[in-house]
């Protein structure tokens, strides 16, 4: 199953960046206008909870503290942000990440090293196991960060259930708009 979803992965990434080529661009730009820094770079924790760069559009200031989102203010996103938030957008960018083999389209939402008590969570469920996704069913169901248990839960779940299926069904609902992404504090 692993190298079929891989398969899948290197395919749908490749595909997504030669096609969206251009909205990439546009929202290069247009973040460019905005923030003066439209790519944002962070460590997480990848498979095996090796270490990699993610990469996403710039959401908030440049400023902001490396935080899980559901721990930043609100009124640290741009209003370009809260378009490209609301929208999934700034996502795009993950598919680099994806293309390398540091991600999949679908698996758990790779955290940050300081989230203690997630990663100890995900640990003692073998979440770390698989490589982190753009999309899941943790976001599916409009689980975030801000519950790691429930979250870890949500993962194991996942990635016991896991088939061609169920990575496909995941791709259409976050396509289509179903779910979330993290919280923001107020």
């Amino acid at each position: 199953m692993g190298v079929m979803i891989r398969i899948f992965d290197f395919i749908l990434s490749l595909l997504g960046l030669c096609f969206g080529l251009p909205v990439l661009i546009i929202i290069w730009g247009l973040g460019l206008l905005d923030t003066g820094s439209p790519i944002f770079r962070q460590e997480r924790v990848g498979r095996n909870m090796v270490s990699f760069t993610l990469v996403k559009f710039r959401t908030m200031s440049r400023d902001t503290a490396s935080v899980a989102s559901h721990l930043a203010r609100s009124s640290s996103i741009t209003s370009f942000g809260r378009l490209l938030r609301k929208t999934k957008l700034d996502e795009l960018p993950q598919l680099w990440n994806v293309l390398k083999g540091d991600m999949s389209l679908v698996g758990p939402r790779p955290n940050l090293f300081n989230q203690a008590e997630l990663i100890h969570a995900r640990d003692v469920l073998d979440v770390y196991s698989v490589r982190p996704g753009i999309t899941g069913l943790a976001q599916i169901k409009g689980i975030d960060m801000s519950t790691p248990e429930l979250l870890a839960k949500i993962d194991a779940e996942m990635i016991s259930t896991m088939s061609v299926v169920n990575y496909f069904k995941y791709i259409f609902l976050t396509v289509v708009g179903k779910g979330q992404g993290d919280r923001i504090r107020r």
